[in-house]
């Protein structure tokens, strides 16, 4: 895929400058943090050493105070980017009338297999395939949030060094840099066959770099991703979406831990210029839970296993008479108080910039089924549950058995109060109904009755409470109006039939109410989640969508619905979380739980068209 990049200015109307749309960036990891590389060759967000560290690079939420790296080729014309095959590795190509050059940027994974892989560092090298090009170098880095003051040390023939009080940053190049205030740059011609190499360091000694270090790096790194993405069995119609979206996945893991995180990012709008700005960068249970699924599906069984790993600690640290977190840190410390950067003006003057997240502190029923599903998806398709797991889950399970029935905050983590939503209500019978199948299965000691008891009776209180039979369809809870884009998973976790009658009228109110050419909206905004602002289509909602009507027969228009939404992805195929009004991305990006979604949702998209003979994506649209 290829892209002409946009100015930097601001999606809409607001008036701010010096910020490219969220879409207009590609993402590059090491397996411990990621940058994200705008299409003009900034790096514009970076935390160091880690997702959940300060950021080091932030002017993607302040464009004057949050510190970048650049690297841009003067009287260019366009630029185009693209990753290498099969890879994590970037490549942003400057076209000029008489001149090529292209500028590779990647992180060394943390791997045996990658030279110098224990280190976090950027590599960029800029290659000049013709004519030659004169490059803008500038590095100034902003330390703990562009909180923590820094000085620059030049290092001769090797780079430069920037210290502060919360770490340092080696600067190592190839060319010689010169200090401009608290920033490194350097302005060079560079002839074709010629290049240019930087590394951006987190600790470490400066020392020099040149084009052999860099390009074996890269070979490295190349080698890694393509030995990594070989192991996928995915071999469907959608083959390109979905290996991106397996290795956006494997970027966002955490490999020390396991963990994954639910985007790379803090703070990026729902809507420009509002306040429902949050802080992803933190492992939410139920999104790793659906991760483990995905991963499953296309053969990846080391990274759903490592994650099982992690979530037995979190079980096994859970105090007793207590239920799980809703999210945890990456190292797995259930503490991540909620604060404001005042300081900052956020993208594109969105207020406020947030760092950690207060729905730690909340209660969401629905997060013990999403376990459970990928417990029991895992003890199939992958390896048998130990006897420790299974009796920290089942103590998870006879807290939950005692408040099902509590009102909670949902999975939409919504601020206006709790209720006894339908999505925790239905969640909390797949989590009772897989544990039953993983004791059948295995022969697990278990109160098998009290649980069939409670599945039960979570499943009533669906079917007798949060029905609507005047809407004709399930509603966000009990004596509601409210739609909710949720509950259109439940042939999904084989709750209903896909031709159950309340479940097909459901998706007709869904439709008629929160389906906007082929997108889809959670729920509709109308001030009662406590929350102000306005938000955009939620893509995991719309790959769910796709989901309900491949199950419910409808074929031909769950295929449309899904290639329409493959054009929404950007120009290297990664999802925020949501999507504007004019098609722009919003919220974090790029957004685990998306790319899972549309993994789930193109393995049994596949399926579907594979057995049904109905009418083509093609005729359904012409009828």
């Amino acid at each position: 895929m290829k892209h002409e990049p946009a100015p930097r200015h601001c999606p809409g109307s607001l008036p701010h400058s010096g910020y490219l749309p969220i879409e207009d960036h590609g993402i590059i990891g090491d397996l411990h943090t990621v940058a994200l590389v705008g299409v003009d060759g900034t790096i514009d967000w970076c935390c160091l050493p880690r997702f959940d560290a300060p950021a080091v690079f932030g002017s993607l939420l302040d464009a004057e105070r949050g510190g970048s790296f650049s690297v841009s080729v003067r009287e260019v014309e366009r630029t185009k980017q693209m990753y290498m095959p099969d890879s994590n590795v970037l490549l942003t190509r400057f076209l000029a009338q008489h001149a090529v050059a292209e500028l590779y940027d990647f992180m060394v994974p943390d791997h045996p297999s990658c030279p110098r892989s224990g280190l976090r560092h950027i590599v960029r090298q800029l290659r000049v395939l013709r004519g030659s090009v004169t490059v803008d170098i500038r590095c100034r880095p902003a330390f703990d949030y562009a909180r923590a003051p820094h000085e620059v040390t030049l290092v001769p023939d090797a780079g430069a060094v920037f210290s502060s009080s919360a770490g340092t940053l080696v600067l190592r190049s190839s060319v010689p840099l010169s200090i401009d205030g608290d920033a490194a740059r350097a302005t060079v011609t560079v002839a074709a066959g010629q290049s240019l190499e930087l590394a951006a360091q987190w600790e470490g000694e400066p020392r020099p770099i040149d084009s052999a270090e860099a390009s074996h790096l890269l070979d490295k790194t190349l080698q890694y991703w393509d030995g990594w993405l070989r192991r996928s069995t995915y071999r469907g119609r959608y083959r390109e979406a979905v290996e991106r979206s397996a290795l956006v996945l494997k970027l966002l893991v955490y490999q020390p831990t396991g963990a994954l995180v639910a985007a790379a990012t803090t703070s990026l709008p729902e809507s420009p210029g509002g306040g429902r700005n949050w802080d992803y960068r933190y492992t939410w249970i139920r999104d790793a839970a659906f991760t483990v699924y995905a991963l499953m599906r296309l053969g990846f069984t080391e990274e759903a296993a490592s994650f099982i790993d992690w979530l037995h600690q979190r079980c096994a640290q859970v105090p007793p008479g207590s239920g799980l977190q809703v999210l945890y840190g990456i190292d797995g410390r259930p503490d991540l108080p909620e604060s404001v950067l005042d300081h900052l003006c956020g993208y594109c003057g969105s207020r406020p910039v947030r760092i950690g997240n207060a729905a730690a502190g909340q209660l969401q029923l629905d997060i013990h089924g999403e376990l459970m599903d990928s417990v029991y998806l895992y003890n199939k398709y992958g390896e048998p549950i130990s006897y420790e797991l299974w009796e920290t889950l089942s103590r998870q399970l006879e807290w939950l058995e005692k408040h099902w029935e509590d009102a909670d905050d949902g999975i939409w983590e919504t601020r206006g109060g709790r209720q006894r939503f339908t999505y925790s209500a239905l969640m909390t019978w797949v989590a009772f109904e897989r544990a039953m199948r993983i004791a059948r299965h295995r022969g697990m000691p278990a109160p098998v009755e009290t649980w069939r008891d409670t599945a039960a009776a979570a499943y009533r209180f669906v079917q007798n409470h949060c029905w609507s039979p005047q809407l004709g369809a399930y509603t966000q809870y009990p004596d509601s109006s409210t739609l909710d884009a949720s509950l259109l998973v439940m042939p999904l976790v084989k709750f209903a039939g896909p031709s159950d009658p309340r479940f097909l009228s459901t998706v007709r109110r869904v439709e008629q109410t929160l389906v906007s050419d082929s997108l889809v909206h959670r729920y509709l905004v109308d001030g009662s989640d406590g929350l102000t602002g306005e938000e955009g289509t939620f893509n995991l909602c719309s790959f769910w969508y796709v989901e309900a009507l491949a199950r419910a027969g409808r074929v031909g228009e769950a295929r449309y619905v899904f290639e329409k939404m493959t054009t929404h992805a950007n120009h290297l195929g990664l999802y925020a979380e949501e999507i504007g009004p004019a098609g722009e991305a919003l919220g974090n990006f790029p957004q685990a739980f998306t790319h899972l979604a549309l993994i789930s949702a193109a393995t049994n998209l596949d399926r579907a068209i594979s057995t049904h003979s109905g009418p083509t994506a093609r005729s359904w649209q012409a009828g």
